[in-house]
């Protein structure tokens, strides 16, 4: 039995060592988030992008599961819905967790309410990023907006920098918080156009972060107000930014 265990052993490091010397990187592990506040296509939609199982290790786990998933994850994703009910669900000493994680090294991603949960001066939020909303108001719209690509962003998310048409459906307008603890965030993509539905402040979206980029501890983070993931052409957007935060880079 022994010379048995030893040579699947051997054989298992071998293989290793063979997968390792063709270049091959071991899929990122992705923690997916859904459970209360999340809602829509988001996490359906995430799971499809990322369904290459050879780049890719998608686990969807439940609020009350974030630490175990996180012991497993090099970067972990938050989708569209509310923030605040996600926050709440995963409490004080889960939002702990996810700072712990990402302070240590690990990845971060929101989109839209998950972009909301990342910010600073919300009571239930992660505040991983130097950002704060412009507004309470947040029931903007939604709709289809014009956004642009910058060039740093070109880096983070594999597009050009140009504008291009993307879903929006009341993702946070932020501004810097002004937080000393905190790197500033580095704009990756800018609102060209706006909705300002429901007594929205006017004038506000345009011109201001769609997405942003910056690092919490060791670890890297990504917000998106708007929804590349639910729009067409945008999908790999999801991809580079799953790679970006993991600190890998596009094969």
């Amino acid at each position: 039995m022994k010379s048995v265990i030893t040579c699947l052993r051997i054989a298992a490091a071998c293989a290793a060592l063979i997968f390792a010397t063709a270049g091959h990187a071991a899929p990122i592990r992705v923690a997916l988030y859904d459970d209360a506040g999340a809602a829509g296509q988001g996490v359906p939609k995430v799971a499809e992008i990322l369904g290459d199982p050879a780049h890719f290790q998608v686990t969807i786990f439940k609020a009350a599961d974030v630490t175990a998933a996180l012991e497993k994850a090099d970067v972990v994703f938050f989708t569209g819905g509310s923030g605040s009910k996600q926050g709440n669900a995963i409490g004080e000493a889960g939002r702990a967790e996810v700072q712990r994680f990402v302070r240590a090294g690990g990845g971060y991603v929101g989109i839209c309410a998950g972009a909301y949960l990342a910010c600073s001066k919300f009571s239930w939020g992660l505040g991983l990023l130097d950002a704060q909303t412009v507004s309470n108001k947040w029931r903007r719209g939604v709709g289809n907006v014009q956004m642009e690509f910058t060039p740093a962003g070109e880096k983070v998310v594999g597009l050009p920098a140009e504008t291009r048409e993307v879903k929006y459906a009341n993702g946070p307008i932020i501004k810097p918080a002004g937080r000393d603890d905190l790197p500033p965030y580095e704009p990756v993509a800018f609102f060209r156009t706006e909705l300002a539905k429901n007594d929205t402040p006017v004038g506000v979206m345009v011109n201001s972060p769609a997405m942003v980029q910056s690092t919490f501890g060791k670890g890297r983070v990504f917000i998106s107000s708007p929804h590349p993931e639910q729009t067409p052409g945008l999908e790999k957007t999801i991809e580079h930014a799953a790679r970006w935060t993991a600190g890998r880079t596009s094969p």
